[in-house]
């Protein structure tokens, strides 16, 4: 059969399916998408993953298929975007999975646990393992597939209006984080987290609302202006290791694309997901060069902090465990991946990593 009459008989299907299932449309039929973002214009890296995806989609279909991306707040609250794509009322959304924790623990393995993957083994799982597979079973109850949409790679752990020199620091310290799983770890360690999209941070640390606040690093922080308002920036985020953004797509939207417009998706993410992790890359060095030029009192976490906030980590995966089957189901898979990971970078990796670390270029 020919493509004339391929594209032909799947219009003609279409029409005698309407109602019993998607409709689904040809290559070459214009599709017009909205889709909602959780983040700021004013983050050309993060927000600007959405746009990178939706410039290719354009361009791959030759202008028939376009996507309008709307920043955090625009069409939805940036906490509400998967309700939104859940409902229908947006076709897709660009967000980080653990902001919807409180639906699912498991939601946060789609995208960072404290002393997780790195960006690469993140990448590694779900391509090569598990991970888009078993994330995506977890998706279909809220009517929705996924896709790479970006990863910031291994965070900073965050401005500080005080210096923490000990775990005891944390008691008392409210705290703007990312996710609700880093949340419950740190009210182990004393800490109030608080949840606060990107664009509110900075006023709620020069009010004093909060005495810390994590986002992602150098480039993006320098941006929102936090080094104004807190003056110690400590590392690593070890909750966030190498966090995955995703594209989120309404199952039926999804179902209604052609194999060629599905396609374009699949390929439109990749070149996403792949220059989000390039540009913080490529622009985070120079900022942070800059932030120290600015006074900013850039600072590592103890080691007793760190292995404070393992051993906290490890109680909340394993209440998890026991309060959620799908994020039991997940975490094992995950953990299991990782072990492998860990002891591979250990060699090669590692070892080139650490070694250049002392060498003056």
């Amino acid at each position: 059969m020919d493509r004339r009459s391929i594209i032909k008989n799947a219009g003609i299907a279409s029409i005698l399916a309407a109602g019993a299932a998607p409709a689904v449309h040809a290559q070459g039929v214009n599709i017009r998408w909205r889709l909602a973002s959780s983040f700021p214009k004013s983050l050309d890296t993060i927000y600007g993953g959405a746009e990178v995806f939706a410039k290719a989609v354009k361009a791959m279909s030759g202008g028939k298929f376009e996507i309008s991306v709307h920043a955090g707040g625009e069409l939805l609250p940036p906490f509400g975007v998967v309700d939104g794509v859940q409902n229908a009322t947006v076709e897709m959304a660009h967000t980080v999975p653990y902001y919807f924790y409180g639906k699912n623990p498991a939601f946060a393995l789609g995208s960072a646990v404290p002393f997780g993957l790195n960006a690469r083994q993140m990448n590694a799982w779900m391509m090569h393992g598990n991970g888009r597979k078993l994330m995506n079973e977890l998706y279909a109850a809220y009517n929705m597939t996924s896709f790479a949409g970006g990863n910031t790679g291994t965070q900073m752990g965050g401005w500080f209006r005080k210096e923490i020199k000990s775990v005891a620091d944390f008691k008392g310290l409210k705290m703007r984080l990312g996710g609700g799983l880093v949340g419950q770890v740190m009210q182990k360690l004393g800490a109030v987290p608080q949840s606060i999209p990107g664009g509110e941070i900075y006023q709620a640390l020069e009010k004093g609302t909060i005495d810390a606040a994590e986002w992602v690093g150098p480039y993006d922080d320098q941006k929102l202006g936090f080094n104004k308002v807190a003056p110690f920036y400590y590392y690593p985020g070890w909750w966030e290791g190498g966090p995955e953004v995703d594209f989120f797509i309404n199952q039926k939207a999804f179902d209604g694309l052609s194999p060629e417009y599905k396609a374009i998706i699949d390929a439109a993410s990749a070149l996403a997901s792949t220059d989000m992790l390039a540009k913080y890359d490529a622009l985070n060095p120079p900022a942070l060069k800059q932030l120290v030029a600015a006074k900013t009192k850039v600072l590592p976490f103890s080691q007793a902090v760190m292995d404070a906030s393992f051993k906290a980590s490890m109680e909340v995966f394993a209440e998890n465990d026991a309060k959620s089957p799908e994020w039991k189901k997940i975490y094992a898979d995950l953990r299991t991946f990782q072990r492998d990971q860990v002891a591979w970078f250990r060699f090669a990796e590692s070892r080139f990593d650490s070694f250049m670390a002392g060498q003056k270029l």
